[in-house]
């Protein structure tokens, strides 16, 4: 398997668990439930594990233009989908306009290693 390959791979489990322990963060109710706490920090820990194998094979800045634009809108869809948060149309401008420079990162910029 490619070093890339792996990086993106270990990328994509640190974007899924980030998320999880984000949707996770609401059920805490500030942290006064011992049990969703403890398994929302755990999933955030495994996510910088998971962030830092990425590191290997892809720079810092486009890891985290990537972790944080896809964790973005995986955020956004869990609070639609999951709890029942509507998006307005300012909210999917916003969102889209952070696709569309996670795209240019990635499509035309010399920096990311593909």
């Amino acid at each position: 398997m490619s070093p890339a390959l792996i990086a993106y791979g270990a990328l994509g489990f640190a974007i899924l668990f980030e998320v999880s322990g984000s949707a996770l963060l609401m059920k805490t109710e500030q942290f006064t439930r011992p049990l969703p706490t403890l398994v929302m920090a755990l999933l955030y820990a495994i996510s910088f594990y998971c962030l830092s194998h990425a590191l290997k094979g892809i720079p810092l800045s486009i890891a985290y233009a990537i972790w944080a634009g896809l964790g973005i809108i995986l955020t956004a869809l869990v609070g639609l989908l999951i709890f029942r948060q509507p998006i307005d149309t300012a909210a999917m401008i916003g969102i889209g306009l952070i696709v569309s420079g996670v795209l240019v990162i990635n499509l035309f910029s010399h920096t990311a290693s593909h």
